[in-house]
């Protein structure tokens, strides 16, 4: 008898060890604020840059959020596009906009993408091309020092400036205000495999975020 109790005992402690671990990993998730789903396990697989130890926790959860993004579009514009407006602190931004209704379209009805892999040689690209853009307050693609050009190493890029939070750095991307051709939002949304990112301070805006892409 006091083998069955024990056995009891042992066995509800690791269900209740497992359902812990359940809502500790989907605690962590960056798009928890907008909607409970986001809690659920099953999007750890997005997580792909949690061991990359040559990365930030603001460079991995960019990773991370692009990939949710990626694989669950149209939850990502139920949820969090339909808050975002409201919650991001953006003044200019409003959900009855060109760009932004034209991102809640687009995610809606697009399929799921391959997630997206961290990439060393991706992410000394993007460093190299951060680093130098902030220290003279360069905005663009081209890389003008020896160095940072041996360095590139992406098929496409993506430049962001003025913002830090991961899921800005993202949306700004994907929401392209005033870009007609879309660029940042076709780029994000490319059958890439591997991503390097890296965010760096910058002389005129603060900070400036580089996304490189490889197949």
């Amino acid at each position: 008898m006091k083998s069955l109790f024990t056995l009891f005992l042992s066995l509800s402690s690791l269900l209740l060890f497992s359902q812990n671990s359940n809502m500790a990993a989907g605690a962590v998730s960056p798009l928890a604020l907008y909607s409970n789903e986001w809690n659920d396990v099953k999007y750890s697989k997005c997580n792909t840059a949690v061991n990359a130890a040559y990365l930030s926790n603001s460079e991995k959860e960019v990773i991370y959020i692009l990939n949710l993004i990626r694989s669950y579009p149209a939850l990502f514009a139920n949820t969090v596009l339909k808050k975002y407006p409201a919650l991001s602190g953006n003044g200019y931004l409003a959900d009855d906009t060109y760009y932004f209704k034209s991102l809640v379209n687009t995610l809606l009805t697009l399929p799921p993408l391959q997630i997206l892999y961290p990439d060393k040689d991706c992410f000394i690209s993007a460093k190299s091309h951060a680093y130098q853009s902030g220290i003279t307050g360069y905005v663009g693609h081209e890389r003008k020092v020896p160095d940072s050009k041996l360095k590139k190493h992406y098929y496409g890029e993506c430049c962001d400036y003025g913002h830090k939070d991961p899921l800005d750095i993202i949306l700004s991307l994907l929401i392209d205000e005033g870009i007609p051709s879309l660029g940042h939002r076709i780029v994000c949304l490319t059958n890439y495999t591997k991503l390097g990112v890296s965010i760096q301070p910058h002389k005129r805006y603060g900070t400036n975020a580089v996304l490189d892409f490889y197949y």
